[in-house]
């Protein structure tokens, strides 16, 4: 956030300060309807530059102002960027991770819409549907604000908002506790690095999908392996590849346990996972060196 010219400096300095304390919630809305915590800095980052240029005098409530301003902006970038996922983006596209422990809420008063597995869900929406989402169930904004943000009715904002929990409830079974989470992940991590089939049998669900996302730089699948025996046996497969050289490191990302995989000082991949009281619904390698770069950066500073 640069310094500027203005012919009143209380009136950028009160403009600064109000922008800094909205700024948390900002990057949270942007990032949960973008799933890429680099393009939520863009757009806050652009947030700030329209606040400068704004005729702030008539802006009685400047939070409400900044959240308009920024949640249009992430609608129109998560367009484009969705069709240029689909033409262009080699493999799943996973969300970018972001390291929680630092900042646990991120910005929210309430942790929803950030678990990396939701946040994968919410891109199969499509952005108004994914904002409206975000607004009420993370931020807990009445509707008939979220009206007025969205340019829509009260009632067509309530229907935006419940087919977006519709379909997340059609997508994902009620996820564990934390400690219920971390248990099953240190299973599957154990199972996974000795290629032991049958523990890797016992905690995956039968309909179980792995995801990795390496952006077609690493030698990640670039197709969704799906059920328990061909996930069992693709894990199995490439252990004795993949873990013998590699370091772990337990970590948190977007809330969740997880796990970072380095081979050689250097970080090959984030494992998480989405688990119910069935087991281990979804797994999700985050290998792409653009999204991992951040997020090792973040738990480094």
């Amino acid at each position: 956030m640069g310094a500027v010219d203005d012919a009143d400096p209380l009136g950028l300095e009160r403009a600064t300060r109000d922008f800094t304390e909205a700024r948390p919630q900002l990057f949270g809305i942007a990032y949960r309807v973008l799933g890429s915590a680099a393009e939520a800095e863009d757009i806050v980052q652009e947030t700030w530059l329209r606040w400068q240029k704004a005729d702030r005098t008539g802006i009685r409530e400047p939070a409400a102002f900044l959240t308009t301003v920024t949640t249009r902006l992430a609608i129109n970038l998560a367009r484009s960027a969705r069709v240029r996922r689909e033409s262009s983006y080699l493999g799943p596209w996973l969300p970018e991770p972001v390291d929680t422990s630092a900042d646990p809420q991120l910005g929210a008063e309430r942790a929803e819409a950030l678990d990396l597995a939701v946040l994968f869900l919410l891109e199969k929406l499509n952005p108004v549907e994914r904002a409206a989402y975000v607004l009420r169930e993370a931020f807990d904004y009445p509707y008939g604000r979220i009206a007025d943000i969205l340019e829509t009715s009260d009632a067509n904002t309530r229907q935006l908002v419940s087919r977006a929990r519709k379909h997340l409830a059609a997508e994902r079974r009620e996820p564990v506790s934390s400690d219920a989470h971390r248990r099953l992940l240190e299973v599957f991590l154990a199972a996974a690095r000795t290629g032991s089939l049958s523990v890797l049998e016992d905690v995956l669900t039968a309909d179980v999908v792995s995801h990795s996302d390496g952006g077609g730089v690493r030698g990640a699948s670039r197709i969704p392996v799906i059920g328990r025996t061909h996930v069992s046996r693709y894990l199995a497969a490439f252990a004795p590849r993949f873990w013998p050289e590699a370091e772990i490191r337990r970590v948190e990302a977007n809330g969740r346990p997880a796990v970072l995989v380095s081979a050689g000082g250097e970080a090959v991949a984030l494992l998480s996972v989405d688990a119910s009281a069935r087991g281990i619904e979804h797994i999700m390698w985050v290998m792409n060196p653009a999204k991992l770069a951040p997020y090792v950066d973040s738990l480094d500073k």
